[in-house]
């Protein structure tokens, strides 16, 4: 399965966000781009990249190389409302985002991980998609065998403290979660323009 492999924090400093799905640093040591000239880099960005950075800020955080997002801008676009606010709903219903957001995993490439190797549930049926779109009455369970795991029982012992979107619901007890809702643009956990997103597939699409 092809997913970004490289240097997360550095990611991050690029885009000049920290994008919690990619890394559980809280804050970047220097907030400046990487490189030798990074931190003497200043002046003001054209339209282009802004929307570039905008664009690499939810294909990063979210895990997906660029033909799968671009497949994502356009079902966005063919579906009825704002396309901006489809697209963002489409990625926080990915199942490897939805067991990140419902705490069992510390980012969602560790979240991606658990449901490729079979340890998640959907409705009782085990799904080993990443990209699987949930449903809002859906659940979402750990399976039986892999709850006595321990990095398992970690992730359930720390999903306590963590902070659930409101589309979502746990019981770390049972070891599952349900989508209550369709996710909205305003639960995605960074800032990040739609518009910009749409603008820059704007000629491709």
């Amino acid at each position: 399965m092809a997913r970004y492999r490289g240097p997360r924090v550095k990611v991050c400093r690029s885009l000049g966000a920290i994008l919690p799905g990619l890394t559980t640093a809280a804050t970047l040591d220097r907030p400046y781009p990487p490189g030798q000239h990074g931190a003497r880099r200043r002046g003001k960005m054209s339209d282009y990249k802004v929307r570039l950075m905008e664009k690499q800020k939810l294909r990063m955080h979210f895990g997906i190389l660029e033909k799968q997002f671009q497949r994502y801008v356009a079902d966005a676009a063919r579906r009825k409302g704002p396309t901006g606010r489809n697209l963002l709903s489409a990625l926080e219903s990915r199942l490897d985002n939805v067991v990140w957001r419902l705490g069992l995993a510390a980012t969602i490439p560790a979240a991606r991980q658990m449901v490729v190797h079979g340890h998640i549930l959907v409705d009782g049926h085990r799904v080993d998609r990443p990209s699987f779109a949930v449903k809002a009455g859906q659940e979402i369970t750990v399976r039986e065998k892999s709850r006595q795991k321990p990095f398992i029982q970690a992730a359930l012992e720390a999903s306590t403290s963590r902070i659930k979107p409101p589309y979502l619901e746990f019981d770390p007890a049972k070891a599952s979660g349900k989508m209550i809702s369709a996710p909205e643009a305003e639960d995605l956990p960074f800032d990040c323009n739609p518009q910009a997103v749409i603008e820059f597939y704007s000629q491709k699409l």
